[in-house]
């Protein structure tokens, strides 16, 4: 049954290809991309791809790479929910996380991900695998394929030398001059095979540097992203990130961005409406706030998109599609809202 119904989405994929091609693929990881993903899927003949950071070392994923020493499972397991078309059980089964026991936090998705990769021989079969299980109507790429730590240097002088230590507990509030992976480390062939076809290129929202940049960091992301014929896109962050961000406008982080990938987005899509302050409390307690919006005023050359992007419906923390931090998950864009506008950029309207 799951090999009929997967062949019959790769050969719908497969006309896609062969009769309107148009390659979108989203750079990125954890929440944010998952709900670009979303959007995207919704809007006809897109031919869909993610290439994912793979520096995740927090939380369930962090446990699972350190003790297993596997690949960072979070942020693909994400993605492949995103793009999914598997009966619902295995979307429901790829999110749950463990409320009690010896397994108390891990996401039975990062344990599924990580057993593939213990009886496969090779990480091409962990995603052929997956993607088949999960039906995916698109296809997730690894940034890299080989354990490495983003290391980032603050102007106080202080160092992080790992994305766990980057967003839990950082004390230092300065901004960071400096960003690498240690240790150095190729990106993968594949990912950097899509970028180079891609007709549309999107990246974030998400922490910029852990999510974002943090993909940059690979040998040869940058070369390709620098070279690429198609149309490059940002999706600006409705809040700032206290360990990352802090006190950054809209221009500051296409900045950072251009500073890793060597270039600047064509276009930026902006959100216009305000955070209501009952949204922002949690963020104020944090240090962050809404991402004020420079990007005329600083002289950005690229096209800006102003819309109400944000999801104003009541956050519980029950969606466990969602980032597992419950503080970040308050403030997230809107799936529908943020489809209507890359669906009039995607067709020219």
């Amino acid at each position: 049954m799951y090999h009929a119904q997967y062949a019959k989405i790769q050969a719908n994929q497969l006309f896609i290809t062969i009769f309107f091609v148009k390659k979108v693929t989203v750079l990125g990881g954890g929440t944010g991309s998952y709900v670009v993903l979303r959007s995207l899927r919704q809007i006809p003949s897109l031919d869909l791809a993610a290439i994912v950071t793979m520096m995740d070392s927090g939380g369930s994923t962090g446990k699972l790479r350190d003790q297993l020493e596997v690949l960072p499972p979070g942020d693909l397991r994400q993605c492949l929910v995103a793009l999914s078309e598997a009966p619902e059980i295995w979307r429901k089964l790829f999110s749950y996380r463990f409320e009690k026991g010896d397994l108390k936090g891990h996401n039975f998705g990062n344990i599924f991900l990580s057993t593939l990769q213990k009886i496969t021989e090779d990480y091409e079969e962990v995603l052929d695998e997956a993607h088949y299980v999960m039906q995916c109507v698109g296809r997730v790429y690894p940034a890299i394929l080989k354990n490495a730590d983003i290391h980032v240097t603050y102007n106080t002088g202080r160092t992080i030398d790992s994305e766990r230590l980057l967003d839990e507990l950082n004390p230092d509030s300065g901004v960071i001059v400096n960003a690498q992976a240690i240790p150095k480390v190729e990106a993968y062939p594949q990912a950097i095979e899509r970028i180079g076809k891609s007709d549309v290129i999107i990246a974030g929202p998400g922490d910029l540097y852990s999510s974002v940049i943090s993909i940059a960091l690979a040998n040869g992301v940058p070369e390709a992203y620098t070279h690429s014929k198609g149309k490059l896109i940002y999706i600006m962050n409705l809040m700032t990130k206290a360990s990352q961000t802090k006190g950054y406008g809209a221009f500051q982080h296409l900045k950072d961005f251009e500073t890793y990938y060597h270039r600047m987005p064509d276009i930026c899509i902006i959100n216009t409406k305000p955070i209501s302050s009952h949204m922002q409390t949690t963020y104020r307690e944090l240090g962050e706030e809404p991402v004020v919006n420079d990007l005329v005023q600083q002289g950005y050359q690229g096209t800006i998109i102003e819309a109400d992007l944000v999801d104003t419906t009541e956050y519980t923390g029950s969606d466990q599609h969602l980032a597992a931090s419950f503080a970040h998950s308050i403030v997230r864009h809107d799936e529908q809202k943020l489809k209507t506008v890359l669906d009039n950029i995607l067709n020219n309207r």
